[in-house]
């Protein structure tokens, strides 16, 4: 827990405002925010634990349950429906075993379906990280996931 210290001070003086990128903090050092770790932010901080939580579960972007390290985000929006999303997120539930919402066993995926990607043009389209990647078929879909878990694998080694 010394580096939820560290990042209470670093905003120190801890306001209100600093919840969110505190909360960053703590999931980017853990992967996700373990209740030890926001408790023990709230704690020194100052702030009612009840807040961070509520700024945990309002956004996306924190996860309260360990989560991959990648993270595939499907989108389901009108223009990606049509286009053959549901058949790219078929493929994608099948090669890596997971469903909506699902980690893989080895951490090395999360996937997610999201309304919107606000990428329309490049239907079907999914986001793994930062990075866009559109015009999928299934099996494009498949084979970008298995580039990502290989790099992975030769990176480790």
């Amino acid at each position: 827990m010394g580096k939820v210290a560290e990042i209470v001070a670093a905003h120190t003086p801890f306001t209100e405002g600093d919840i969110i990128s505190a909360l960053q903090d703590v999931q980017e050092r853990y992967g996700y925010l373990p209740q030890p770790a926001v408790d023990e932010l709230a704690r020194l901080s100052g702030q009612p634990v009840a807040r961070f939580y509520g700024v945990a579960t309002f956004y996306a972007q924190f996860y309260l349950e360990p989560h991959g390290k990648h993270t595939i985000r499907v989108c389901r929006g009108t223009a990606c429906h049509v286009r053959g999303a549901p058949n790219v997120m078929e493929a994608i539930t099948r090669r890596l075993k997971i469903e909506d919402g699902g980690t893989t066993p080895d951490m090395l995926f999360s996937l997610e379906t999201v309304a919107c990607l606000g990428a329309c043009f490049l239907s079907p389209v999914m986001l793994i990280g930062n990075q866009y990647f559109g015009k999928l078929t299934p099996d494009k879909a498949v084979r970008i996931i298995e580039t990502i878990a290989g790099n992975n694998s030769r990176s480790e080694i």
